[in-house]
């Protein structure tokens, strides 16, 4: 009987160690991008619904970005980045699944900056590839953000856009993550 009780405890501790993940989530994340026409015209967009989910005990981290989403100063370019450039009907959303890989360095629950170095797969226009970005996590009063500034190579997913920098610079803000409940 004693047997009986030490393992479906065992049992019971095990199974809530496993259900235990720390999950923080929100769905106020910024994306924005920058560049510039060959005549000098700048381009620019942000998308302030940006949803992403971050597993504390694994490193796991997963963006959605839908398309449409990105606003423009110009009507017009924001038409042209919708139906020729990104084609947001056929390819309504960008995702990244991955990990960070030095999550041991960065404390939750101390107030400071950590710099982190994330590897995952980007889809972005219907292309997937496995990238390695540096980023930063920042804890300030039990809050969780994180930013990273990453340099997106059209060519490398099939986006055809001959009338911009074929290498746009986007900064990635996700503030507030708010524990998931």
């Amino acid at each position: 009987m004693k047997r009986i009780i030490i393992l479906s405890l065992s049992l019971l501790l095990t199974g809530l160690t496993v259900n235990a993940q720390t999950k923080y989530f929100t769905k106020k994340g910024k994306i924005s991008f920058k560049s510039v026409k060959p005549e000098g015209e700048k381009v620019e967009a942000t998308n302030n619904r940006v949803t992403s989910i971050f597993e504390v005990e694994t490193g796991k981290i997963e963006f959605l970005v839908l398309i449409s989403a990105f606003e423009f100063e110009k009507a017009l370019m924001q038409e042209h980045f919708n139906e020729n450039y990104l084609e947001s009907k056929q390819f309504p959303k960008s995702t990244f699944k991955g990990t960070i890989t030095n999550m041991k360095d960065v404390d939750l629950k101390k107030d400071g900056s950590y710099a982190v170095t994330i590897t995952g797969d980007f889809t972005i226009h219907g292309v997937t590839k496995n990238v390695t970005e540096k980023g930063t996590i920042t804890v300030k009063d039990g809050k969780i953000s994180a930013t990273a500034s990453i340099e997106i190579a059209l060519a490398d997913y099939k986006i055809k856009s001959p009338k911009t920098d074929q290498v746009i610079k986007t900064t990635i803000n996700i503030a507030r993550y708010e524990l998931k409940k």
